[in-house]
């Protein structure tokens, strides 16, 4: 959706109507995972994929007919494993589509369009957001927008009860990082209620800029995170070593992490390898929502690091949340070897194999 976002603002303040399709039920080896996104605006303009190219000129007709009509609707395409094939997946299967329909009584005055308000600028906002939408059964298209502290942000299912099970659902899909469809029913009413998480660009702050940072910081871009490299050694912390971070500070850290936005995506390394460096910025780090922090230095070193932060009070709790040794083992001893292994772990605990 955030790569869709400036144009559906464009379209809506041009007054143009248009539908989202999102994949929400998939097949093993689906070319496109849950939540990817298509916008085909009444025009005809195309943006965004929902596969490999097998079925997006039958969504996009879908689109403008339920663009239309007004009415959401949920398409149920059975792939054959000759087409699969064709567009690079191991088997055929079967893919399922919502597609919503944004039309100018929506978007002028509708609660979808309200909806789609509140999701554009939480986006812009770098906020994360589940936005539950009924994709099938009783109250199909109503939409429940619930924030990262489990709270109702605007829209309903239809009843507070329903509302209260879908906010207890996206707790746990919030905690993981994940969207998910799951069936309710309430009343003998039974619906499927996909939970579309909308997650913050992944943040990697890297405390000590350092030969593995440089590498560490190529990699982590390519794989869409910002960097931010903080190290307050001005030999170090420069822009021809770091020419590919979104921010560097040649500051302590402890002048950079309180007013740095840190949520459940953010991701901390701390690579000085200096005491006086590292331990400010840990106590910070800990004491966050940051999904990872990890610590460079052999078991000695992180045995007198941990009484360092007990000393300045910092529970066991949050002591073990560092990963130390950093990185997973993969044999590699170079630099860039040892970037990639701090990458992959970080990349392990995102995905909930860490």
């Amino acid at each position: 959706m955030r790569d869709l976002a400036d144009a559906l603002r464009s379209w809506r303040d041009a007054g143009t109507s248009f539908a989202v399709a999102t994949v929400v039920k998939t097949w093993g080896s689906a070319p496109r995972p849950l939540g990817s996104k298509m916008a085909v605006s009444s025009d005809g303009e195309i943006l965004g994929s929902v596969s490999g190219g097998c079925v997006e000129a039958a969504v996009a007709e879908e689109g403008r007919a339920a663009i239309g009509t007004g009415a959401s609707r949920l398409l149920r395409f059975g792939v054959s494993d000759e087409t699969a094939w064709q567009v690079g997946l191991s088997c055929g299967g079967r893919i399922e589509i919502f597609v919503e329909p944004y039309c100018l009584t929506d978007l002028q005055s509708g609660p979808r369009g309200e909806i789609l308000d509140l999701l554009l600028d939480r986006l812009r906002d770098d906020r994360l957001t589940a936005l539950a939408t009924i994709v099938d059964g009783d109250g199909i298209g109503r939409q429940l927008m619930i924030g990262s502290e489990r709270e109702s942000l605007g829209g309903t299912l239809g009843s507070p009860s329903l509302d209260r099970q879908a906010i207890d659902m996206a707790e746990g899909l919030i905690a993981g990082l994940s969207s998910a469809r799951r069936p309710i029913d309430i009343d003998g009413n039974r619906c499927d209620i996909f939970f579309d998480l909308h997650v913050p660009r992944p943040k990697l702050v890297i405390i000590g800029a350092v030969h593995v940072a440089a590498h560490l910081t190529t990699l982590a871009s390519h794989l869409g995170f910002s960097t931010v490299v903080i190290d307050p050694r001005t030999a170090f912390a420069t822009a021809e070593r770091f020419a590919e971070a979104d921010r560097l500070c040649a500051e302590w850290p402890q002048a950079v992490l309180p007013d740095l936005p840190v949520n459940e995506t953010t991701c901390f390394v701390f690579l000085s390898h200096d005491p006086k460096i590292d331990l400010p910025g840990l106590q910070i780090a800990l004491q966050g929502p940051a999904l990872y922090v990890g610590a460079l230095g052999s078991k000695k070193t992180h045995a007198k690091r941990i009484k360092a932060l007990q000393g300045i009070g910092l529970s066991a709790e949050q002591i073990g949340r560092i990963h130390a040794p950093i990185g997973l083992d993969l044999g590699g001893r170079r630099a860039e070897e040892i970037a990639l292994s701090i990458m992959a772990e970080i990349l392990a605990v995102r995905y909930g194999r860490g």
